[in-house]
């Protein structure tokens, strides 16, 4: 992969792949939704990079990062990160992500929150997985087992993570090349995480909520609970036409929001 190559580094007995733009600004670190890998916040490296420092990490069995045997929680993601985090010599940062990137963020800020400067969530959640959630993803996942990365399962999926075009068509040619999905213990953390809704009051920091109106795998009453429940959230930012993925697809309409945040609650320069 060519875009935002990557460094590697061993935290708690495992490998993380991850990139990092360098330079002296505020750290933000960021990380991707279920099926994709850090390239999805190219469009915010391009455009912020080097006024900030963009460290954009692959999770378990994502991008360059290798998947793991043993079974593993978002709770371990996020000390990880903690653990990145020391490896690079930053003793705070703004930390964010889409979807299961939001996940780990969310409970990297109640394990550590004076590592965390600031929150930038989109797409994402802070409750267990749902029943029929539960249902629909067991059942992709099984055909994905059993089929492979064909059409008739990577042209919904793409449609639900990017929408359409060529964001979509891209993925999806990258599924088809790689030598496997992301479909071991990882499928585990996803569907078995636990539910950390009632302790959103303790994470203090300033949160930037961000929903795509056509999100149609994460309804916006998840993260209207984020803004009600989060002290320093302010109101989910909608961002018109973007499915799952605003960051990647919608970058005309995330950048200047995440650039306003970041220079209010992080010093960037204007």
């Amino acid at each position: 992969m060519s875009e935002l190559p990557t460094s590697s580094v061993k935290v708690n007995g495992h490998e993380l792949r991850y990139f990092d733009s360098g330079g002296d600004g505020p750290p933000v670190l960021l990380g991707h939704g279920y099926f994709l890998d850090r390239t999805v916040f190219a469009p915010q490296v391009e455009a912020l990079a080097p006024r900030c420092r963009l460290i954009c990490w692959d999770a378990p069995a994502h991008g360059d990062t290798p998947g793991r045997d043993e079974r593993m929680t978002y709770w371990d993601l996020a000390r990880d990160l903690i653990g990145l985090m020391d490896h690079l010599g930053l003793e705070s940062a703004v930390v964010g992500g889409i979807s299961q990137g939001g996940f780990v963020a969310l409970r990297l800020a109640l394990l550590a929150p004076e590592r965390v400067r600031a929150l930038v969530l989109a797409d994402t959640e802070a409750t267990a997985l749902d029943d029929a959630d539960r249902t629909g993803y067991e059942g992709m996942f099984a055909a994905l087992r059993e089929a492979g990365p064909v059409d008739e399962l990577l042209v919904p999926l793409s449609a639900q993570l990017l929408g359409d075009g060529q964001h979509a068509a891209r993925w999806r040619q990258r599924w088809r090349d790689q030598a496997a999905l992301p479909l071991g213990t990882t499928t585990r953390c996803l569907l078995e995480r636990d539910d950390v809704s009632d302790r959103l009051a303790e994470i203090t920091c300033p949160a930037l909520l961000i929903w795509g109106s056509e999100d149609v795998s994460l309804p916006r009453d998840r993260m209207e609970l984020l803004a009600a429940r989060l002290p320093g959230a302010g109101a989910v930012q909608v961002i018109a036409g973007a499915a799952h993925t605003p960051a990647l697809t919608h970058p005309e309409q995330v950048n200047p929001l995440l650039e306003r945040f970041l220079q209010d609650h992080s010093g960037l320069r204007g």
